[in-house]
């Protein structure tokens, strides 16, 4: 099969870079689709909308909504994961001030130095 003279590097290397771009871009369709049925400033008509276009021209629609809406995506994203973060912090009891308490101790006992400390009071306060 090798030397039968039909496969050669070249093609290989097509193949894994067409596989590639495809799972590339089902990935971006995955993403995009998530956030436009997440958006709450998209009524439903729109997302319609956008579906359509998607299935019609998929490859130019994830593209054309990446630039059109990259900044509102990352937001949206910063925003869920901000959520999620807090909502974990709820539920594991997490505080800040409690985080503080306890480096303050380690700070007290020498365990960490002055510059450890700020910079992990710094991380908590995030």
């Amino acid at each position: 099969m090798l030397t039968s003279g039909n496969f050669s590097f070249g093609n290989f290397l097509l193949d894994v870079f067409s596989v590639f771009m495809f799972v590339l871009w089902f990935w971006l369709l995955i993403m995009v689709i998530g956030d436009l049925v997440r958006r709450h400033d998209i009524s439903g008509f729109g997302k319609a909308i956008w579906v359509i276009i998607l299935v019609i021209i998929p490859y130019f629609a994830v593209l054309f909504y990446l630039i059109l809406q990259s900044r509102g995506m990352a937001e949206r994203h910063a925003q869920r994961a901000q959520q999620a973060r807090e909502e974990l912090r709820q539920v594991v009891g997490y505080s800040v001030a409690d985080e503080i308490e306890k480096l303050e101790r380690l700070k007290n006992a020498g365990t960490i130095s002055a510059e450890e400390y700020d910079r992990l009071r710094a991380r908590v306060m995030q």
